[in-house]
């Protein structure tokens, strides 16, 4: 469980630090969300039940009741102090729940309000994960998206048979990043102090920390392996909607 918000922390503030400190890491975040809900809207409607995996701070949702009102959204995470941002960010809005779950942990699907979604929707984060657990997490959503549902992941989402463009890519977005940071843009590290300072969010950070260590790294495999993986798991069509030299957004329906 996550500490309870207090009425003193401004939750939005750190929603928008949040934010800014992920798009230092990716100036495109806001195109590949709103494509990822043009889809949404295409795919499902107006009025989806959507299930935010690894929401972390609820990005995805924030984004997905401000086009949709209509919509509810099921947030899960592990992370304590992302959720209590969650937790408090939405505080009294009764279309959004919060589940407390590891994605590694084969019964997670157990704790969820509802046993089928019209979307799961991801971003940035299934790269923690190697690829044999992430085949048996996405053998899990084939399972929890209904007929005629999908499921999104933006990720990084490497093609290791083309070295040169990935090196002149990596090398011009991190020239670009290294400039960001010389105007003041704070980096994943620094982001982390500052929460671990703050009087709610020490706690939660700290058990942060003890669940993940100082990072997990997992795999980036190519859209292709996670295309060919959600077809063998059991979604009918699969590729990408959106992509940039580094990331894909990769839709799979069921």
């Amino acid at each position: 469980m996550t500490d309870t918000p207090t009425a003193t922390t401004d939750w939005r503030a750190w929603q928008e630090s949040w934010d800014r400190q992920q798009e230092w890491y990716m100036p495109d975040r806001e195109e590949r969300f709103r494509v990822m809900l043009d889809m949404v809207e295409a795919l499902v409607g107006t009025s989806p039940r959507v299930l935010d995996l690894a929401c972390g701070t609820g990005s995805i949702t924030a984004r997905l009741l401000a086009r949709f009102p209509g919509a509810t959204s099921t947030g899960v995470d592990l992370d304590p102090a992302l959720l209590a941002i969650a937790e408090g960010t939405f505080a009294g809005d009764g279309r959004v729940t919060f589940v407390t779950a590891d994605l590694k942990d084969p019964d997670w699907p157990a704790g969820l309000p509802h046993d089928t979604y019209d979307a799961v929707l991801t971003a940035t984060a299934l790269h923690w994960l190697h690829r044999e657990p992430l085949a048996d997490l996405y053998g899990h959503l084939a399972d929890l998206v209904r007929d005629g549902g999908v499921f999104m992941n933006a990720d990084h989402m490497i093609d290791e048979t083309t070295p040169r463009i990935n090196a002149a890519e990596r090398a011009l977005r991190h020239a670009r990043m290294d400039q960001a940071r010389r105007d003041g843009a704070l980096d994943w590290a620094e982001w982390w102090q500052l929460a671990a300072k703050d009087p709610v969010l020490a706690g939660p950070t700290a058990r942060r920390f003890e669940i993940y260590g100082e990072h997990a790294e997992g795999d980036t495999p190519s859209a292709d392996w996670h295309a060919r993986t959600l077809r063998d798991k059991g979604f009918t069509e699969t590729r990408p909607v959106w992509c940039s030299p580094s990331d894909t957004l990769l839709l799979a329906l069921k």
